[in-house]
């Protein structure tokens, strides 16, 4: 039996395939577009994940039982009727614009998958906050927990909690728009210069610069009970009607007017603004965890939707809620969604039995040997093939001269986090490479910092945490007393953890295990390959690109491994004219 979940037609458009029971694959369709935040129809992530199963696109499709949405349009429709009628006219210009793309693609699901791959079969609706809160419980490994749910805005709800038992998850308790955590983040995500529903990370990584000196500011735009229920003032907010995420009182309470999109230097008073945001919602989000593990009597917690991103916040709840441990969905945001709607079908509505805790979180397109080859060959690529070990003894030898080591290898992660397949890798202990990686490589603001990747049984030696960290989804301090890691230590003394273990990567493993041994550090730098506006890289051709357009010096790619001085000249356009800022 095989199940397509989908998610599309706001941003970050996904598919998953279940097929009886198992996990066969799943990806955005930014992937393949290479349109960061792809919002629209995932066609070619449906071609990808059919493939996975060893079917083409139209034999594929007549072979899916059922496909099931990720949320309910005419519920979603409903809440933006009402929203623009009780604001009329205010905003009566952005629904106009708005009208025909919910009318021909949001509420035609069915129709659109008609014609778009041809299928006529059973189509399901599960809800986005089911979708968001089954992704996470589904994929847990645990018999029951506690489930929170914490992002902009589904049909109706901004964040719900309950529990999951078994093949039962209910959701008791909600709140309702306009009243939204991940909203008011955006709002300031905006006052700050930053895109919205694009760089909410940006702001969490300026804020240990700055100091919460306006959390008072921001309390007075939400009321937040000590149960964690909050309601906004809408005084200062605008996204419920209007074109803007807030009104002009916003400012005046801030008391600066809001910087320009990427306009000039960041000041202390916008890193201070950060800091405060993140306070205010690392304390909501403890006392939403608090709240809803003493109601339910299950301290395990399963965390979904954007705000589970934010992994400050996640490595507060370990630190200051009452619960024994929490789980959060690798792909979290609304991507998520689309593994989510289908094991909401799979083990809520069938009651089929379920899975263990994600067997893999590399559940994209993977490309052997012979492809990779294929590609290099193509573009007149310099290479050396090397069998494993010495592909090993290679890579650790050039890491430990501070060469910047894009790595490519299996199939790609399913997230927005590079977890090993589709990395760059640099010598942590080098106090320039963060810069030099920033700079030179990603494009990126300076500020942002690069996270660790550590041997999961040596977390404890490095860091103040005592749990694996497999998704980069947990942010805790740094060990002292340990041999200084400049180039992932935050200006805050904190890192955004990966944790590695040999059942999840061997070769990965293995690679840090060596660098450990050679330098007395079980750790690497580990971010994404991609430049700033550009999608992670997901086939050979965008890592060969991505390898040549940056001052990245080695690429280690499948069994091959190519040094930038021995490369042909080639001429690329700039990753800002081909991708935009993000």
């Amino acid at each position: 039996m095989r199940i397509l979940g989908l998610s599309c037609f706001y941003h970050d458009a996904a598919a998953c395939l279940i097929e009886d029971g198992r996990i066969v694959a799943a990806a955005t369709e930014e992937s393949f577009s290479r349109k960061k935040h792809d919002s629209g129809f995932p066609r070619e992530a449906i071609r990808y994940v059919l493939a996975e199963a060893g079917l083409g696109l139209a034999e594929g499709v007549r072979t899916i039982d059922a496909v099931v949405f990720y949320d309910k349009p005419f519920k979603k429709f409903d809440r933006s009727i009402r929203s623009y009628v009780d604001r009329f006219p205010v905003g009566l210009g952005a629904f106009v614009r708005k009208l025909p793309n919910v009318i021909n693609k949001e509420l035609r699901i069915a129709n659109v998958l008609k014609e778009e791959v041809d299928y006529t079969g059973t189509v399901l609706y599960s809800e986005h906050h089911l979708s968001h809160a089954a992704s996470a419980f589904f994929c847990s490994g645990w018999e029951e927990a506690s489930v929170l749910t914490v992002d902009g805005v589904g049909e109706w709800a901004t964040s719900s909690w309950g529990a999951g038992r078994g093949n039962s998850l209910v959701l008791t308790g909600e709140t309702r728009f306009p009243h939204s955590l991940g909203l008011l983040y955006s709002a300031f995500t905006y006052y700050l210069g930053f895109k919205v529903n694009s760089a909410e990370y940006k702001v969490m990584g300026l804020a240990p610069y700055g100091q919460p000196v306006h959390v008072d500011k921001i309390r007075k735009m939400i009321d937040v009970r000590d149960d964690g229920s909050f309601r906004l003032d809408m005084r200062y907010f605008d996204f419920d009607a209007g074109e803007r995420m807030y009104t002009p009182e916003f400012e005046v309470l801030m008391g600066e007017k809001a910087r320009g999109l990427e306009e000039g230097e960041l000041t202390q008073f916008q890193k201070d603004v950060a800091r405060s945001l993140q306070a205010v919602v690392d304390d909501t989000m403890v006392k939403l965890a608090t709240h809803v593990v003493k109601t339910t009597g299950l301290p395990r917690l399963c965390l979904a939707g954007g705000v589970a991103l934010n992994c400050v916040a996640n490595g507060e709840i370990l630190r200051h809620a009452p619960v024994e441990d929490i789980f959060v969905q690798p792909s979290a945001g609304d991507a998520g969604g689309a593994m989510g709607a289908a094991l909401w079908a799979w083990n809520g509505l069938l009651k089929r039995p379920r899975l263990p805790r994600l067997p893999s979180v590399y559940l994209g397109p993977g490309y052997d040997d012979a492809a990779v080859q294929a590609v290099l060959d193509a573009a007149g690529a310099r290479y050396v093939r090397l069998d494993r070990p010495a592909l090993l003894t290679r890579t650790v030898e050039l890491l430990t001269q501070s060469k910047v080591v894009g790595w490519f290898h299996g199939r790609m992660e399913w997230g927005p986090r590079a977890l090993g397949h589709r990395s760059i890798l640099g010598d942590p202990r080098d106090v320039n490479m963060r810069d030099i990686i920033n700079r030179k490589i990603k494009m990126r603001e300076g500020f942002r910092p690069f996270a660790p990747a550590v041997l999961e049984e040596k977390v404890s030696d490095w860091f103040q945490l005592d749990r694996p960290s497999p998704y980069m989804l947990l942010v805790a301090p740094v060990a002292p007393r340990k041999p200084a890691l400049p180039a992932i230590t935050h200006v805050d003394g904190s890192a955004r953890i990966q944790t590695i273990s040999r059942d999840q990567d061997a070769l990965y493993y293995d690679l840090i295990a060596q660098f450990g041994e050679a330098t007395g550090v079980p750790v690497l730098i580990n971010t994404s390959m991609n430049v700033r506006g550009e999608p992670m890289v997901c086939s050979p051709e965008d890592g060969w690109r991505c390898f040549m357009r940056t001052e990245m010096d080695v690429l280690v790619i499948g069994s091959f491994v190519l040094l930038k001085e021995d490369q042909p000249k080639i001429e690329l356009k700039s990753a800002k004219e081909e991708f935009g800022l993000d």
